[in-house]
């Protein structure tokens, strides 16, 4: 389809989903003073379009009605029409998806579908997909466009009293706190826990019903605080149980690519078996340390495998060639949603001798009816164990078979073509692969993915710095901003991870820089907390502070643990004090709803009860034996910095932690630090004790 010159507004941005929208018939614009003056100027109500370009549902409606030459029309008439890429404006999201739940009392979702008053942009009415003609008990979009505009010119004071509604509301949700469980003292991570056991699939792993998220906060707050939560009792199953059945039902199951590697968005039943399509970077960055780290507390080979394998997908697939992470893979490709990963049984089995499809057929139920529209989605139905049992046969011969089984089915994939990639670059997404290449490189002994996480920092720094602030996304040679607060928050829980890693001066500096714009700009020094956006960005409606975990951490969360942290190491009170300012305000929040606070729980925990961190000084030539020694023999919960000696710091543990000879380990708790272990000998009694403990 030609670009229409009224339509090209779209093709000038750089967002790759707002670009795909600049062939539709709509008269789109990008949110902006042009499109917000011509509503006021023509009084006509805004027609909101939130969506991304991974989302399978956009798509859907895009097909049915952006491109419709008749729908167009009508909505040029009614409307004026924006369309906004969720990525980019996270902020316009979190506001119109809170929005769409007080008017409709439901959750939201993508796309989204707002109508807005034209002077304080209000919503009247909100859905999220709305089809081409009546289905699904869903109304026809053309008819929802005509009859929301008859509302909107006929009913000026009902309109007008539904708007004034929403606004209290949505400023009311911006000033309160939920009241507390008065009287309830019991531990944070009691009240965690008790919430994921009752939430629990004892059969299918993971935490309610269908459709079913990986939870990647809930996976973490077990691997942290499940150990620490108290015993469990005969009727209730362990923490460890909790996640180790999740992590191996994700792994079998259709949310996990068995022949590229990395999880895709969310399944839609309950067994893990059907996914919705997209695989999103961020749900890779956090689960990828997650599994390596079980992998350290279990021992499991597969567990290995699964982080191995997304590790290797993200490297592969979503790395750009200048240092950064892309944002998603597209849900659809050209065979439809999930034809990239569909298969047909019988061409399977001629891609394969009869030994490798014996195995490979009952492995991933390709014996079974097919489970996806006539084709077959992967996952595996018979592990290699059972499967050797049954047939007799040694499981290293399983495994191989499987193997190169899996290697010809990857080979065939790669002549499909793949979906899209989207290609923003996107601050608060690479802070969590920062932090996610870091941690599980660091556990798994992979240099290549510090290498990649060391990259990724560089390329931030160079690319999405202007002026000394922080941007949010990055395309087509273009940064954009500015940086929201899960910016902030994730790239510096990034950077302290990946000084873990290994150490740079100029990376902790920069963690600084970020510490202090947090506070400078994003903290409510009156009640505690940090607010979504700066202080100098214009809000609408309100100005949001996040509590809740959604797909990832909440960024008050991850900034309380990330300031609570570099206050310890550099000495800078403020940083303390602020991360204790959090969380006591987000308090209320998680003593009323546990379930969907667990990653405040999880950093109420690390505040009230700091972990150990080892500060390792000396030459860089000795530094790696020592710190090979301590991570094969210390357990889970402590933080190791491998410093070189002409590294200087003024205040803070690290001031006190100075050289000692070739080599010297000094460990601390809070603020206080021991003595100078300063030989190999020493170290190593050092870490037998530990051991014990």
């Amino acid at each position: 389809m030609n670009v229409s010159p009224i339509a090209n507004r779209l093709s000038r941005e750089t967002s790759p989903y707002l670009v795909e929208h600049a062939g539709n018939p709509v008269d789109w614009y990008p949110f902006g003073a042009e499109a917000l003056d011509r509503a006021r100027l023509e009084h006509k109500p805004i027609l909101l379009s939130i969506g991304y370009l991974a989302c399978h549902w956009c798509h859907i409606m895009a097909r049915e009605s952006f491109e419709d030459e008749t729908i167009a029309a009508l909505m040029n008439r009614l409307y004026v029409n924006i369309k906004v890429d969720r990525e980019e404006r996270p902020d316009l999201d979190q506001v119109y998806q809170l929005a769409h739940s007080v008017l409709t009392g439901r959750p939201g979702g993508w796309p989204l579908t707002v109508f807005l008053e034209p002077g304080e942009l209000t919503p009247f009415f909100a859905g999220t997909y709305f089809p081409k003609v009546a289905r699904f008990g869903l109304p026809g979009f053309p008819d929802v466009l005509i009859r929301v505009e008859e509302y909107f010119r006929s009913s000026g004071s009902e309109r007008e009293g539904v708007s004034q509604r929403v606004r209290e509301i949505l400023q009311s949700i911006a000033r309160s706190d939920p009241d507390a469980r008065g009287g309830d003292t019991r531990d944070p991570a009691l009240l965690g826990l008790a919430s994921l056991t009752q939430s629990f699939d004892a059969r299918w792993g993971g935490f309610g019903p269908a459709p079913k998220f990986p939870h990647a906060s809930a996976l973490s707050f077990l691997l942290e605080t499940g150990h620490s939560a108290g015993p469990s009792t005969n009727r209730e199953p362990s923490p460890q149980t909790l996640l180790t059945t999740t992590l191996t039902r994700m792994a079998e199951g259709g949310i996990y690519d068995p022949i590229g590697g990395g999880f895709f968005r969310y399944s839609v039943d309950e067994q893990w078996a059907i996914p919705h399509f997209e695989k999103m970077l961020y749900d890779n960055a956090l689960l990828l340390p997650i599994y390596a780290e079980a992998w350290r507390q279990t021992g499991s080979i597969h567990y290995r495998r699964v982080a191995e394998e997304t590790a290797q997908w993200i490297l592969e697939t979503m790395c750009a060639p200048e240092g950064g992470f892309y944002s998603s893979l597209d849900a659809d490709s050209d065979s439809g949603e999930g034809g990239y990963y569909l298969w047909d049984a019988r061409a399977v089995e001629g891609l394969l001798t009869a030994e490798e499809w014996r195995l490979i057929a009952p492995h991933y139920g390709l014996n079974a009816p097919a489970n996806f529209e006539g084709h077959w989605h992967l996952s595996i139905r018979e592990t290699a164990a059972d499967l050797g049992t049954r047939l007799g046969l040694e499981e290293n011969i399983v495994e191989a078979r499987l193997h190169s089984g899996r290697e010809k089915l990857q080979n065939a994939r790669t002549e499909r073509t793949p979906p899209r990639i989207d290609r923003k670059i996107l601050a608060s997404t690479n802070g969590l692969m920062i932090a996610g290449l870091s941690r599980a490189g660091r556990l798994m002994g992979q240099e290549h993915w510090i290498d990649a996480a060391a990259r990724a920092a560089d390329f931030l720094a160079n690319r999405l710095v202007s002026s000394g602030r922080l941007q949010s996304s990055y395309c087509s040679g273009i940064a954009r901003g500015p940086a929201f607060l899960h910016d902030h928050a994730f790239l510096l829980t990034g950077l302290l991870e990946l000084v873990q890693a290994r150490w740079q001066s100029t990376w902790y500096e920069w963690s600084l820089d970020i510490a202090e714009a947090l506070l400078e700009r994003f903290e409510d020094r009156d009640r505690g907390g940090f607010w979504f956006t700066a202080d100098d960005q214009p809000v609408s409606l309100m100005r949001p502070k996040i509590w809740g975990d959604d797909a990832t951490p909440a960024a008050n969360a991850l900034a309380a643990r990330a300031l609570a942290l570099l206050g310890h190491l550099s000495g800078v009170s403020r940083y303390l004090e602020a991360a204790t300012r959090t969380i006591d305000a987000g308090r209320p929040h998680f003593e009323s709803a546990p379930g969907s606070h667990l990653a405040l729980i999880t950093s109420a925990q690390a505040l009230s009860q700091p972990g150990c961190s080892m500060i390792l000084r000396g030459d860089p030539q000795a530094l790696p034996r020592w710190q090979s020694s301590i991570q094969a023999s210390v357990a889970f919960g402590y933080n190791l910095y491998a410093i070189p000696s002409e590294a200087e710091f003024s205040a803070g543990l690290l001031s006190h932690c100075v050289p000692r000879g070739p080599a010297c380990l000094y460990v601390c708790t809070g603020t206080q630090c021991s003595k100078p272990i300063t030989s190999l000998a020493s170290l190593n009694t050092f870490l037998v004790e530990c051991a014990r403990e």
